[in-house]
Order: C-alpha cells, then sequence, then structure tokens
C-alpha cells in the first residue's frame, strides 16, 4: 500500500487527498478537522468529533461513494474567505464534491448529526447548534436530499465515524460537561 498525506490548500481548507494507486483494499482513514470537508472516490472512514457543529454525510448509493463536512457556524456573513466553516459553504461545497464524482441522475441521501447546545444560555445568537441544524434541513431541503438519518441537538457532544464506501455512520456521544438538572 502506498502512503500520501492529504493536502490542504493554504486559501482553501478543503481536503483533497492524493490518489494512494490501485491494488489496496484497506479502508483509508481520514481525520475530518473542524471547519473542513472530505470527499475522495475511494472508501475512507471518516472521523469526526462535534459539539454544537454539524457534520452532513452525503452518499451516493449507486456510485457507491460518499462525503462529509463539519461546519462551525451556519452562515458566512460575507467577511474574509467562504470557507467550509460555514454551513452555507460547506454544504453546498459538499454537495458539488459528490455530484462531480456520481453520474448525472444519481440520487444522494443524506445524515446529519451534532447541533448539541453546549452553553447553559442558548436564545438568539448563542443558540449555535439550534442554528447549525436548521440551518442544514433548510439547505437539504431545498436540494431536495432526503435525510435518511440523524442525531441533533441535546447537550451532548458527539463522535462520528462515515465510512465513504457504503455509507454507513457509527455515532457515539459523548459525556455531557454541562451537569445534570436535579428533578423535583
Amino acid at each position: 500500500m502506498i502512503e500520501t498525506n492529504p493536502i490542504m490548500d493554504e486559501t482553501n481548507p478543503i481536503i483533497i487527498e492524493t490518489d494512494r494507486g490501485a491494488g489496496s483494499d484497506l479502508l483509508r482513514r481520514h481525520y475530518l478537522y473542524p471547519g473542513t470537508l472530505f470527499v475522495h472516490r475511494h472508501p475512507h472512514r471518516i472521523t469526526t468529533v462535534l459539539g454544537s457543529c454539524v457534520s452532513v454525510c452525503l452518499w451516493n448509493q449507486t456510485a457507491q461513494l460518499g462525503g462529509i463536512n463539519h461546519y462551525l457556524l451556519p452562515l458566512w456573513n460575507g467577511e474574509g474567505l467562504p470557507t467550509p466553516k460555514y454551513g452555507n459553504v460547506a454544504i453546498v461545497k459538499l454537495i458539488e464534491k459528490v455530484k462531480a464524482l456520481s453520474n448525472p441522475g444519481d440520487k444522494l441521501i443524506a445524515k446529519i448529526f451534532g447541533g448539541a447546545s453546549m452553553w447553559e444560555k442558548t436564545e438568539g445568537l448563542l443558540a449555535i447548534g439550534q442554528r447549525n441544524i436548521e440551518f442544514a434541513i433548510e439547505t437539504l431541503e431545498n436540494h431536495k436530499i432526503p435525510i435518511v438519518s440523524s442525531d441533533l441537538g441535546g447537550h451532548q457532544g458527539r463522535k462520528v465515524i462515515f465510512n465513504s464506501g457504503d455509507g454507513t455512520v457509527l455515532m457515539r456521544r459523548q459525556r455531557s460537561l454541562r451537569p445534570a438538572v436535579p428533578t423535583k
């Protein structure tokens, strides 16, 4: 098996991985950092850890390939570079990249995770997790991509492992950082 490292373009934090060559039947692994996305023609096991962030996993059953993003905030405000740390950039780029490796007419499905409420006060602008969730659902609906599975909200972070070759997701909730609220 030939190993290469992921390449990150300094101006565009979308992970692009070089081809490792034919003949490798082992599932390749990739750790997805916040504010990035990952799409590759070969199957990978992609791991990420979420708090208030959201990950959208897209999968094309016909082509047997998929991709995942990890965004921190729902909307880019127009200042600085439009990076995948914003949902309105990350989801559209993910759709574009998966479709670029797909055949015309192939259907995509989505699985979404994250959006935890990590702070006690979660109203208005501080409701980052809820805003991230609402944005993902709305954007996928607008692109007519069905959401077939999700684990969203709550007060716990999540570890997500996406298999881009068969579309499966393993997800584990992390221990809550917030103290339990006593019941009366």
